[in-house]
């Protein structure tokens, strides 16, 4: 069932460069996008993680313009309003995450 939240949007460039890994790469049928997060927040923040993976009972799911998304659900309040970007220049080439301006709680 896809779910009707939608926690992490994708620009152009990066819904382009998700297609581009799962045609090059070979991601399996069944696979989606994986956003999530690693580590405890607070003052020392989070690193966000992207990967393809399967869906888990835990895990919210929906699709950003024809691409599966998983997010796991104990995560969804802190990726919410989450941008993932892909940035291409001459020094350097990946996603970015971008994160409208919060308040510094630490």
């Amino acid at each position: 069932m896809i779910d009707s939240i939608q926690p992490v949007t994708l620009t152009d460039k990066a819904i382009d460069e998700v297609r581009n890994i799962m045609t090059t790469k070979k991601i399996p049928e069944g696979y989606s996008l994986r956003i999530g997060i690693k580590g405890s927040g607070g003052c020392s923040g989070f690193n966000y993680l992207l990967g393809f993976d399967k869906k888990k009972d835990t895990d919210l799911e929906y699709e950003v313009d024809g691409i599966p998304v998983v997010v796991e659900k104990k995560h969804t309040m802190y990726l919410l309003g989450l941008e993932v970007d892909f940035y291409e220049g001459s020094d350097a080439r990946g996603f970015t995450f971008v994160k409208p301006e919060e308040e510094q709680a630490g």
